[in-house]
């Protein structure tokens, strides 16, 4: 397959296939096989592409936007397991996954690294082992979930079962960023309460200082890019650098001659340079010593690592290759998440924590590598109260994505950079670094979250004032009680995660999150109309570049039953341009295509989105580093 395909027509599809072809498990390797031999031929311009200004913004940005949560989730995993995980387990897991993903992934634009729910499985394990009496066989235990996660990746990876990931709605992944958000915001007001127990109230003190103004400071930068103050360049060159900015600033107050320095504040504890955090124990976990019995037990926790790392790092890629991104080259779910099953069984064998796609910094990476054009619009407006005066001209900006520099250099510098920090002197240099300021980033990373998902747009537009809302708004179609429940049901996925997280079955709280799916595709269609969920939600796959590693594109569950009913009512059921059909039709190549069956409301929905989001062009969020 060159280039150049048409991914909307591509080979790799269930579609019209009968018998024993049709089943995904039966096929083993099929979607291996086609992500590699689609992705292969664009591997060379992956690092030619690399060679320009966006890739070294992208390499900073996104190396601090993985390294501080991921020191920051280990200072987390280090109170919890008495001190098992520490600076160097954080640095070589970032490391190995980077390492692994810019080279050997069929998507180098997806980060992979430590994520708080790893952080919170890890620890949640451990005080299993701790009730069950085991506590000296954890590094064993942890090692063996790992090895058998390692196999259940692979069987999903070979079996195909990646194609369900285009089942993914905004409803779930939405559900999910929300939770993952919270977690975060938790964890900040966890590590400055920690640190009044850690240290004296003076440090504490300044410490939760310390965390409010980094919070500030991240937030503020990354906000001038939405801003028309200074250049374009200028700009985007304050919201790239704001991790940088603000954590070499701050670190530096911390060390403020006088009563700053001299407070006591708790930093990143120091380390042996290589060297496991545990001097007593080699890299190699001697795995093979577990008494069978906690083999098998090992076995069930591993399937539900594997449900978590199935459903969060695949949305991770996903929301890497957003609808927003304008990219050109193909995605591979399959192969990608047979490279994670190799991570795992590596960083289980020598007892790091296990990396994984990272949901809130998913599309930094992707944002970073994004050539933005500001265009100048012009508009006019007129006071309605009172109604007098003249039209007033107004002109404003127009952010619009004309490029994304696709490769993989910016992923292994950040590897390269990674191990660096593993060394004496830049071990060293992040001893400086006040723990307090990890409070911060947790406070950064997790608002960013909030503030992007539709459950809190969807709220706020419901708490504005009807006259204010903008009339071109599809929601205004819809019932603002009809709009909360919608965003009842997606919080109360997210209650349910909380509620089991912060409790012993917390490593079972995969399982809700997958749920979550289903519930969409079965439930919800019963509860709202087509025309409330076109409006809002929609496929989190949309690009043909990503639906061709999935099998194409699905047809959405109430859409299929308006059709039905349609057909049952002997309306316009017949198939054919402009009709309600949702079956299948086979081009040359094999690829269902539904563009000739779509019905009239959802041409007429798609085409107001697509001119609004031209009218509107990029929204600002705090999500990506164009805020």
């Amino acid at each position: 397959m060159d280039p150049s395909s048409d991914y909307a027509n591509d080979p790799y599809t269930w579609e019209g296939l009968s018998g024993w072809k049709s089943y995904h498990t039966l096929r083993p390797f099929r979607g291996m096989y086609c992500d590699v031999r689609r992705r292969l031929p664009w591997y060379w311009s992956d690092i030619r592409d690399g060679f320009n200004y966006r890739t070294l913004a992208g390499t900073v940005r996104i190396f601090f936007v993985n390294l501080l949560p991921a020191l920051a989730f280990q200072l987390d995993m280090t109170r919890h397991t008495d001190g098992y995980f520490g600076i160097n387990e954080a640095l070589f897991s970032s490391a190995l996954a980077a390492l692994v993903f810019s080279t050997l992934s069929c998507q180098p634009l997806t980060v992979v690294g430590i994520t708080g729910l790893i952080s919170l499985f890890n620890y949640t394990v451990f005080a299993i082992t701790e009730e069950c009496g085991i506590r000296e066989l954890y590094p064993q235990f942890i090692a063996w979930v790992s090895i058998w996660a390692a196999i259940t990746h692979w069987i999903a990876a070979i079996c195909n079962w990646c194609d369900y990931m285009r089942y993914i709605t905004d409803f779930s992944s939405n559900s999910f960023g929300m939770y993952v958000a919270i977690i975060y915001m938790v964890k900040g007001f966890q590590e400055v309460t920690a640190l009044y127990y850690e240290s004296n109230p003076s440090a504490g003190y300044l410490g939760v200082v310390i965390a409010l103004c980094y919070f500030f400071s991240v937030v503020m930068l990354e906000t001038v890019g939405s801003t028309t103050f200074f250049t374009p360049s200028i700009r985007k060159f304050i919201a790239d650098y704001a991790y940088p900015i603000a954590t070499i600033w701050w670190t530096g107050f911390s060390h403020i001659r006088g009563h700053i320095r001299d407070s006591g504040l708790a930093r990143i504890p120091h380390t042996r340079a290589f060297y496991p955090t545990i001097d007593r124990r080699p890299w190699l976990v001697d795995f093979w010593t577990l008494p069978v019995k906690w083999v098998f037990v090992a076995l069930p926790i591993g399937i539900l690592l594997t449900l978590l790392f199935y459903y969060d790092h695949n949305v991770s890629s996903l929301t890497a290759q957003a609808k927003q991104f304008p990219l050109k080259k193909p995605a591979g779910f399959h192969w990608d998440f047979f490279l994670l099953g190799c991570t795992c069984f590596i960083g289980g064998i020598v007892g790091i924590p296990l990396p994984n796609g990272l949901v809130p910094q998913a599309p930094v990476h992707t944002d970073s590598l994004t050539e933005y054009k500001d265009t100048l619009t012009k508009s006019k407006e007129k006071d309605i109260e009172p109604e007098e005066g003249d039209w007033v001209h107004h002109n404003r900006k127009v952010v619009n994505a004309t490029l994304v520099r696709e490769q993989r250099i910016s992923h292994f510098l950040m590897a390269l950079a990674l191990v660096g920090f593993m060394t004496g002197p830049l071990l060293d240099v992040l001893h400086t670094m006040p723990r307090a300021l990890f409070a911060g980033v947790f406070w950064a990373v997790g608002f960013s979250g909030l503030t992007a998902m539709n459950i809190t747009q969807n709220i706020l537009y419901c708490l504005t004032e009807k006259r204010f809302v903008d009339p071109s708004d599809k929601r205004t179609t819809l019932k603002k009680s009809r709009i909360l429940y919608y965003v009842f049901w997606q919080m109360l996925g997210v209650s349910f995660s909380l509620g089991v997280s912060f409790t012993r079955a917390a490593i079972g709280f995969p399982v809700i999150i997958i749920s979550l799916i289903p519930l969409r595709w079965i439930l919800l269609p019963r509860l709202f109309t087509e025309h409330e969920l076109l409006i809002l939600d929609a496929p989190t796959a949309d690009a043909d570049t990503v639906l061709a590693s999935m099998g194409g594109r699905p047809t959405l569950p109430e859409v299929r039953m308006m059709e039905e009913k349609r057909r049952q009512q002997g309306g316009d059921g017949e198939m054919g341009e402009g009709s309600g059909s949702g079956s299948s039709s086979e081009n040359p190549r094999g690829m269902r295509s539904r563009e000739a069956f779509k019905d009239e409301e959802e041409k007429e929905l798609e085409g107001s989105e697509g001119r609004e989001e031209a009218r509107r062009g990029i929204q600002a969020t705090l999500r990506t580093g164009h805020a």
